[in-house]
Parts: structure tokens; C-alpha cells; sequence
């Protein structure tokens, strides 16, 4: 299987899941995992640990974190590569639901380059200014 890992500062990653799941559908290929406020990253280390119990060596991985660099990746690349994972993970960072969508939706499709090329083209062409313009008779 190929699982989507999110994982961030907080709840973010939870939060994410639920909006990702209202849109594509519950999928058990998805999971969570924040670091929670006051807990360390060895502590995440263990709360993530439980959350990938089920990823086995013949599973493919897509990480996608809140920030490149951040502790929960980090310690979520080192759990990872603890299970020797790494081979068959992809990681990408600055998550966001456009990202997170494209990726679910993708992942089973394409491979290597060609995934990362289209999740991060979509994801930074959501990212633009919205300007509301009115017209004479005050619509939206």
C-alpha cells in the first residue's frame, strides 16, 4: 500500500486530515500525527511510532510536513528511517490542502519526479491573492 503521512506542529495534521477526508472520501491510506504543545521531539518520536505501527518494508510512503527542517519531520524521517524506510519515502514540505489533495489523489499514479512535479505545481498555483471586485449593483 501507499500511505499519505502527515505530520506537523500541533494539530495541524489532524485538522488537515479532516478537511482532506471531507473531500476525497475516508481512506484508510492517510494518517496523522502532530506534535503536540509541550512535548518533546523524543516524545513525538514515540506518538509517530504508534501512528506508522502498520507501514511495513513493502509499503511506499508520501510525507508531507508543515515546515521543511521543523522537528515533526525530522523526527519523523529518523522513525522512518529506523523502520528502513526511506528507500520507499517521499517527503515534501510546507504542507497545505491543495498539496495534501493532489498527493491523495495521485499518489497512485505517478512515480518518483513526475508525483513531485504535479503535487507542487498544484499546490502553488492554489496559493494566490483573492480580490473581491464589485460591480455597480454590489454582487460578488
Amino acid at each position: 500500500m501507499k500511505y499519505l503521512v502527515l505530520v506537523s506542529h500541533g494539530e495541524f495534521a489532524a485538522g488537515l486530515k479532516t478537511s482532506l477526508m471531507m473531500l476525497a472520501g475516508q481512506r484508510d491510506d492517510v494518517i496523522a500525527s502532530g506534535l503536540p504543545d509541550g512535548k518533546t521531539a523524543d516524545e513525538f518520536a514515540e506518538i509517530f511510532k504508534e501512528s506508522v505501527k502498520d507501514i511495513h518494508e513493502d509499503d511506499e510512503i508520501v510525507l508531507l510536513a508543515d515546515i521543511v527542517g521543523g522537528s515533526p519531520l525530522t523526527t519523523a524521517l529518523n522513525v522512518l528511517a529506523e523502520k528502513g524506510l526511506m528507500e520507499k519515502t517521499t517527503t515534501i514540505g510546507g504542507m497545505n490542502l491543495p498539496l495534501a489533495l493532489t498527493s491523495v489523489l495521485m499518489k497512485d499514479t505517478l512515480q518518483g519526479d513526475s508525483f513531485v512535479q504535479a503535487v507542487l505545481s498544484e499546490a502553488t498555483t492554489a496559493l494566490q491573492e483573492f480580490k473581491v471586485v464589485e460591480d455597480d449593483e454590489d454582487d460578488i
